[in-house]
């Protein structure tokens, strides 16, 4: 009997381990659930192209915009659970949709099996310089003199700049006019242009505007202060409990074996550990984190729990 069960469990192991080698057997859809052009669509190209080379078959990006990345998340949730279809995802069809909607298309803890934790980035808090805030005690100063009277941009209700900026409203006690746009673009253009007072912005494509001072950076949005902008505080210098970066991991279909999830884990920890990758990354403002399934999982939980407790507070409504 101990000779039959030693045989079974053999067998067992070597189907799994020819699961894994055999994968994959076909081009790899990697699904971005936003509009080409933008930073998780990079980082899926970039991503595509190191593992297409070590996995012998095309790597196809796939941008899929609309619903705050719900589409593509929802077109991922029903695909075959073979790892040929996989989501580059972030906070807003993961962390943020099923605490917006009535009726969600999808269950992110039912529906998807989390794979890899790739990055997170800090935001920059940015304010238009004719403004006389330069940091963020000067903002909450400013702010309680003057309540509604500053005007803060971000890429539409319930983003993670809308989000992030009712945190920190909640936090200091203050409130402050939320205008709202269609995407981070035209959000930027009209802060540049003064329109509005201050707004939160991805690090890479606020550098060059903040260097040559059209706009001012006061504090990053991470716990700690970044690399990428040397001189600059975080928020949590003086609200400890601030701490809002913006994420980047990959997700199968619910019902993927656990092999196949591990084994397409450790691909991905291997592009996004190499040293160009680290430095390319690095240099967008991005920290490479690198984690499994576990880590990631954790992460999704915390952060879902504290976009649902900012929500609440806030009182944006569902739809």
């Amino acid at each position: 009997m101990k000779q039959l069960l030693a045989g079974i469990a053999v067998a067992m192991l070597a189907c799994f381990s020819a699961h894994a080698q055999k994968y994959p057997t076909k081009p790899v859809r990697i699904v971005v659930p936003y509009a080409a052009g933008g930073p998780l669509d990079d980082v899926a190209r970039y991503l595509g192209q190191k593992l297409g080379t070590r996995w012998g078959q095309p790597v196809l990006v796939d941008t899929r915009g609309g619903s705050g990345g719900a589409l593509g998340a929802e077109l991922v949730a029903k695909s075959p659970p073979d790892g040929h279809t996989l989501l580059l995802g972030n906070g807003g069809p993961m962390t943020v949709y099923p605490h917006l909607r009535k009726k969600p298309l999808y269950d992110p803890e039912r529906s998807f099996e989390p794979v890899t934790w790739l990055v997170t980035s800090p935001m920059v808090l940015l304010v238009h310089p004719s403004t006389p805030i330069k940091s963020v005690r000067d903002l909450v100063r400013l702010a309680k003199t003057r309540p509604n009277g500053l005007t803060y941009a971000s890429a539409g209700v319930g983003n993670l700049q809308h989000l992030s900026m009712e945190l920190l409203q909640s936090l200091a006690g203050i409130r402050m006019v939320h205008v709202p746009y269609k995407g981070a673009a035209p959000a930027f253009v009209d802060l540049l242009s003064g329109q509005v007072d201050l707004m939160f912005a991805n690090i890479v494509g606020a550098l060059p505007q903040v260097k040559a001072g059209r706009m001012r950076a006061i504090a990053v949005s991470s716990a700690r202060p970044s690399a990428a902008v040397p001189g600059v505080p975080s928020i949590a210098s003086v609200y400890p409990e601030f701490d809002m970066t913006a994420w980047m991991g990959i997700f199968a279909p619910a019902g993927t074996p656990k092999d196949l999830v591990a084994s397409i884990n450790r691909d991905f920890v291997w592009a996004l550990t190499l040293p160009e990758s680290k430095q390319r990354l690095g240099e967008q403002g991005a920290e490479v984190v690198a984690e499994g399934p576990a880590e990631l999982t954790a992460f999704l939980k915390k952060e879902s729990a504290l976009f649902a407790r900012v929500i609440k507070t806030a009182g944006i409504p569902q739809e």
